[in-house]
């Protein structure tokens, strides 16, 4: 049996109820002072546009380039393109991703793979044997 998901003791129900300033109470210090600080312009605006998408029922992801903000409880099952700098990336909120940062969930950069050095790169790399 799968555990139940609880956030800081409060069950999911009860925390998607909660309102921006109760879930400011209970949250940690770091999202407290960013909560408390305000909303920028940008940030209320992708708040206004969850609002619209939840009203009409719409399950087009919504852009936005606010990686500083923070998930809140009443963004949970909304999908959200988030920019990396390069590319727009999905990412569904869950309760699970409440009180995070959304750049947390899309990386900026990408694994380097590096191929063997060419020829002439090094005085070693005349001694690779040739397949």
């Amino acid at each position: 049996m799968a555990k139940a998901f609880k956030y800081r003791g409060l069950s999911e129900e009860k925390l998607l109820t909660l309102s921006t300033d109760e879930f400011a109470k209970i949250a940690p210090a770091r999202i407290r002072r960013s909560l408390k600080r305000g909303f920028n312009q940008f940030q209320k605006r992708l708040l206004g546009r969850i609002e619209r998408a939840k009203e009409k029922g719409d399950s087009k992801p919504i852009k936005t380039n606010c990686r500083d903000m923070v998930v809140l409880p009443q963004m949970v099952g909304v999908t959200l393109m988030v920019h990396t700098g390069k590319e727009y990336v999905p990412v569904q909120i869950t309760a699970e991703r409440v009180g995070h940062f959304l750049g947390e969930f899309v990386l900026t950069r990408k694994r380097i793979t590096h191929s063997a050095p060419g020829v002439g790169a090094t005085r070693s790399s005349k001694f690779i044997p040739l397949k």
